[in-house]
């Protein structure tokens, strides 16, 4: 079953387009990242398919429509800076949650394991750190048991401890079988976290499919020599070198998969070239975006 279905989604705000026609799908048990800098159109998406914004055109599915307007029943969301009652402990600001959302069961022991904040269910929430503030929020977001949790720039101003914790609790949720739709504009993040990502900028979707077709299999190469100029020559003779920069006293170089470094090294020593510098690495989710939204 299809999660979500966007199609030609567009806003506007007077001559600004904040979204351009969007066309994505999200298909179930995925872990989609929303990827794109600062006023790209992930928050406007988001507030557009959860029913808090209007769009200008186009239209959205959720579940293939068999919930109809009450889809939203079956979402857990944060889009905002999490708000809670500052005096108020785990328990209670968690129930508050329940009773919004109309739950039954008030049993919060499974997901704050789960965000790893039951040994301090019981501290006001004015005393957590912001990492202990986001899981919180990854918590309120489980109340109900929802097919989908979708979250905005989930780990926006933490401290790297605090990203390694959002990290686990979204990689834990997304190991029990729901699908996570994740906007943000750290590539890093949505790197280690994220099955699938779509690329947008300026409102309009660039790229999109699992990171793995996203990424090339291409090897970065970083190369120098104290004859630099022989070492540019000789490179641009190799037939796997699709491209070659000087940055930094270093020559930067885009190979082919297949080329053999060792060799490659060897060649160089040969031709009279003693290279001081030699790393090679694949190429990262950062670089390909880059590439992507140039």
């Amino acid at each position: 079953m299809s999660i979500l279905h966007i199609d030609n989604l567009s806003k506007n705000y007077g001559t600004l387009k904040a979204l351009n026609k969007l066309n994505l799908s999200v298909e179930r048990g995925q872990i989609m990242g929303i990827l794109g800098p600062n006023g790209s159109g992930k928050t406007t998406t988001l507030g557009i398919i959860l029913g808090i914004l209007k769009s200008s055109g186009g239209t959205f599915t959720w579940f293939d429509g068999i919930y109809k307007d009450k889809y939203r029943m079956n979402i857990g969301s944060i889009l905002e800076t999490p708000n809670f009652f500052p005096y108020l402990d785990a328990d209670d600001n968690l129930d508050i949650v329940r009773q919004i959302k109309k739950v039954k069961e008030n049993n919060f022991d499974e997901i704050l394991e789960l965000v790893k904040l039951r040994g301090r269910r019981k501290s006001q929430f004015k005393t957590y750190s912001l990492g202990m503030k986001q899981r919180l929020a990854i918590a309120a977001t489980m109340i109900g048991d929802p097919d989908v949790v979708i979250f905005d720039e989930p780990t926006n101003g933490l401290d790297p401890q605090g990203i390694s914790e959002v990290r686990s609790a979204l990689t834990e949720i997304a190991s029990r079988g729901k699908t996570v739709i994740m906007a943000s504009h750290i590539l890093d993040e949505v790197e280690k976290i994220c099955s699938h990502v779509a690329i947008i900028k300026n409102g309009k979707l660039l790229a999109t499919g699992p990171v793995g077709s996203i990424l090339t299999n291409d090897i970065l190469l970083e190369l120098w020599s104290n004859d630099s100029d022989k070492l540019i020559a000789f490179l641009r003779s190799i037939q796997d070198i699709k491209s070659l920069e000087v940055k930094h006293n270093l020559i930067e170089c885009t190979a082919s998969e297949g080329l053999d470094i060792a060799a490659l090294n060897e060649a160089a020593f040969s031709n009279g070239i003693k290279l001081t510098h030699l790393v090679a690495r694949k190429r990262k989710l950062e670089e390909e975006f880059l590439k992507i939204t140039s």
